[in-house]
């Protein structure tokens, strides 16, 4: 197949591509957000289309001719849809029900929806299935919720072959270090405080990065149009604990440690049931301590990759998110 992946360059897009491509032929179109970095892709071969899903002809341009569309464009970070709404409007919304007008017009066989766990809320017990009702907490994963609905639409209106792949909490190389684990991470290794939201007894269901790329790429060629497949990771924990567990890795004392003030609507569990995706023969290979350590390994190794992150616009958001400047 001829594969159109939406945001490519960003840390999910990027794995998945790099798997994508030993099979297909791959066009990368990325609009190269402050999130979004073209040596993510290194050695992976793809002609790229600089652009916004938002953009009918950046999005023609780069669909023609394409088999398939699995959509990974997307404004990630909860905290910023706090402060404020609108790029996650214009790309999870609009951006998608550009797509999807494009793959309709361009007849386009297959499109994957990339989704998030957190279009479902908040879980005290159990884990949430495919039918579970969609209850979106923040702006990010309720403009998230409000694209997968979209894509449902046009499964029901036009007969689009469409899926909607919903993962857990991914972690691993390359991801933007606004993110709990590698920021704690990469604050850890400068010997920085560690910004804990609220008690950090929040529950997440961690996923490698590599796992969820798998189940994406298996639900692309086997799941049953206009299903949605939940990937949840083979292990749950604290966030506290994930923290302690990083001090461990990189050899610091827990007094780096610093509880700073909750998250506004912060979300206390996500769980996912992943039986349908086991169904089509997806399992988890990477438990939580093996993922972490190659983590943790990676951003140890690789200074190039993050060190200008941390001297440009990353250290802005930082000071103003957390109230205090990142260390040097």
């Amino acid at each position: 197949m001829k594969l159109l992946v939406t945001g490519a360059a960003g840390f999910i897009g990027s794995a998945y591509a790099r798997l994508a491509a030993a099979e297909h032929e791959i066009t990368v179109l990325d609009k190269l957000t402050y999130a979004g970095r073209r040596e993510n892709l290194d050695g992976v071969e793809h002609s790229f289309v600089h652009g916004s899903i938002a953009d009918p002809g950046a999005v023609r341009e780069a669909m023609e001719g394409c088999d398939a569309v699995v959509n990974f464009a997307a404004e990630s970070h909860v905290d910023r849809s706090i402060a404020g709404q609108d790029p996650f409007v214009q790309t999870h919304v609009i951006g998608t029900g550009v797509l999807l007008d494009a793959v309709r017009e361009l007849g386009v066989g297959r499109y994957l929806q990339v989704s998030t766990d957190e279009v479902y809320g908040s879980i005290d017990d159990g884990s949430f299935t495919e039918s579970s009702p969609l209850d979106p907490s923040s702006p990010y994963s309720a403009t998230k919720a409000a694209g997968d609905l979209l894509v449902s639409s046009h499964v029901h209106t036009h007969g689009l072959e469409a899926v909607i792949c919903r993962g857990s909490n991914n972690y691993g190389p390359r991801q933007y270090p606004e993110k709990l684990i590698p920021l704690i991470t990469l604050n850890a290794l400068h010997g920085d405080p560690l910004p804990v939201y609220g008690d950090g007894r929040q529950v997440r269901n961690w996923l490698f990065v590599e796992d969820f790329a798998r189940a994406i790429h298996l639900v692309l060629q086997k799941g049953e149009p206009g299903a949605a497949y939940n990937v949840g990771g083979p292990d749950e924990c604290e966030n506290i604990e994930v923290v302690r567990r990083v001090l461990e890795l990189t050899g610091r004392e827990e007094s780096l440690i610093e509880h700073v003030a909750d998250r506004l609507g912060h979300d206390r569990r996500y769980s996912l049931s992943s039986d349908r995706v086991r169904a089509l023969g997806w399992e988890a290979r990477v438990q939580f301590a093996e993922g972490l350590e190659r983590t943790v390994s990676w951003y140890r190794d690789n200074e190039p990759w993050w060190g200008p992150i941390r001297s440009g616009e990353y250290r802005e958001w930082y000071e103003r998110q957390y109230g205090r400047p990142l260390g040097e």
